[in-house]
């Protein structure tokens, strides 16, 4: 089978295409005709081997050496024990942890997939996973969002930002999305109420205040974001910046207990709420913001544009048509 693999830390030069040997199967897994996937922050982190994904896949080199986690294809096979998939369904789903996602096949088990629903295509079923269940988890189960909220995303213009526009639209928030110029278009053409270019405008020092923030970057002081913040308002963080995020981490009870203010971070539960996306996805509530697709001879022009941050929404690479 062609997989994408890289044997050594670095950018997107360190990647390549090669064959590789299918995977089995074993009893408690099924074996997934992989026809797309998308690209997340940890798909780059690993590439390029920070301190944290080096204790996670190897010091020296990775062990893992297939990245993606955000896939959708059909069942193929499945193996004896497997009970809710069988050959010929399509699913996608997050299998973060052990990726393996860019490749022709990808073994996976169970409770790492969802059935895709008939009027889905393959393209979007793989944008959806990571981001957008960073986004349902941030938005409703930590920031409990109401209808007439002002809430301001941080990131707004990437995957979590766009669902996370369409999820918020369906309680009646009033949404405020920051990122680059570029962006701004797209976002406005999604539901985003009011867009900041941050290199022209600080949210945090600007005077407005918002009940919740969503951040996908975490690239300020928490103190900068609690000034950002209404009074009793919340902060929620996806991800970014690790040593923003150490800062959330340890002074965020603090933060909260002084002034009432609430700072969290989002411990991801992947694949938990799947079905939810499938009902409004059906209910043509949401849509996923695909930049591409890109086929599997330009994996190498995709990832540098995610480095880069210019991509709108997901980009997904297509391996198998």
């Amino acid at each position: 089978m062609k997989a994408i693999v890289y044997t050594k830390y670095g950018g997107t030069e360190v990647l390549q295409a090669r064959e590789m040997e299918k995977p089995v199967p074993k009893d408690d897994e099924v074996l997934i005709r992989v026809h797309a996937v998308s690209i997340n922050d940890w798909d780059f982190g690993l590439l390029q081997g920070d301190f944290v994904n080096r204790i996670l896949n190897g010091l020296r080199k990775p062990k893992r050496q297939i990245l993606g986690s955000d896939i959708a294809g059909r069942i193929e096979a499945a193996g004896k024990n497997v009970s809710n998939f069988k050959t010929g369904d399509e699913v996608y789903g997050d299998l973060s942890g052990r990726w393996g996602g860019f490749a022709e096949y990808v073994c996976a088990k169970e409770n790492a997939l969802e059935l895709k629903p008939a009027t889905m295509s393959f393209v979007e079923a793989a944008a959806i996973p990571q981001a957008a269940m960073l986004a349902v988890q941030g938005l409703i189960d930590i920031g409990g969002i109401k209808g007439g909220q002002k809430l301001l995303i941080n990131g707004a213009g990437g995957g979590v930002g766009t669902f996370g526009v369409q999820i918020a639209k369906l309680y009646g928030a009033e949404v405020t999305g920051v990122d680059s110029s570029s962006k701004l278009s797209m976002m406005r053409a999604i539901g985003f109420d009011h867009v900041i270019d941050y290199r022209k405008e600080d949210f945090t020092k600007n005077g407005r205040q918002y009940d919740l923030i969503l951040d996908a970057k975490t690239n300020r002081s928490i103190f900068s974001y609690t000034n950002a913040l209404s009074p009793g308002g919340i902060y929620v963080t996806v991800g970014g910046d690790l040593s923003r995020l150490l800062q959330a981490l340890l002074l965020g009870p603090l933060i909260s207990r002084i002034s009432k203010k609430q700072i969290h971070i989002v411990n991801l539960k992947p694949n938990k709420d799947l079905k939810y996306m499938n009902e409004i996805f059906e209910a043509a509530k949401v849509k996923p913001v695909i930049d591409g697709p890109f086929g599997l001879d330009e994996f190498q022009k995709a990832f540098e544009l995610f480095g880069r941050g210019e991509h709108k929404g997901k980009v997904v690479i297509v391996m198998r048509a």
